[in-house]
């Protein structure tokens, strides 16, 4: 009985320092995983709007908006140590939260440290029907002369620390700009065509998908 209860006794004292080396184990790692997040916790990207290219913003009856620009996007990555990989960018123009033009993919791009990439893609809305309501809007806003578009961009990232690449985040991208129609304005003509050098801060917003 001696020996059993002693052998016993041993499991039990196995058991608690395995229990004790896990627990140390576990602490250590959220540590080391805290401490590294704490280092190399990745700023988000800055993105500016740095001008608009219009050559075509029209209403035709009944409710038909044909708006085709180009746009030149400006992406800094703010990180030493942190590249960022832009898997899937779509980028595209609203007004009053209506879609005016199709989007249009960016191709797929790494961005190195503190490295700066500038996009420069065509957005086409060719007829795009608008609802009555922001056919009056636009109408008026067009008459006064100033009209706020946004452009948008969004989709997916992931980040890159040595050879390390994390999962996937969703990016969401906003840029407002307000183009005049009339009295001075920064618009240079360009052929037909009116470009508008803006160099506007876009609001960068991204979290970690499902």
């Amino acid at each position: 009985m001696a020996d059993d209860c002693g052998r016993h006794d041993d499991k039990q004292q196995l058991a608690k320092r395995v229990a004790v080396a896990i627990f140390g184990f576990l602490i250590i790692f959220a540590i080391v995983v805290f401490l590294v997040w704490a280092i190399l916790h990745p700023t988000q990207p800055h993105f500016i709007l740095q001008d608009v290219t219009i050559y075509a913003f029209n209403l035709t009856a009944p409710n038909y908006l044909t708006s085709n620009m180009q746009i030149t996007l400006v992406s800094r990555n703010p990180n030493e140590r942190i590249g960022i990989y832009y898997h899937k960018l779509d980028v595209l123009a609203s007004y009053r939260n209506q879609q005016i033009t199709l989007p249009t993919l960016i191709p797929r791009t790494y961005q190195g440290h503190q490295d700066v990439t500038v996009w420069s893609p065509l957005l086409y809305g060719n007829a795009v029907p608008v609802a009555p309501f922001l056919e009056v809007g636009l109408n008026q806003d067009m008459n006064a002369g100033m009209v706020l578009l946004n452009v948008k961009a969004f989709g997916q990232l992931k980040w890159k620390v040595g050879t390390w690449i994390s999962g996937r985040y969703q990016i969401n991208i906003n840029c407002p700009v307000y183009i005049s129609f009339t009295g001075p304005t920064k618009a240079i003509q360009v052929g037909v065509a009116m470009k508008y050098q803006l160099v506007q801060s876009c609001s960068v917003d991204i979290s970690l998908l499902n």
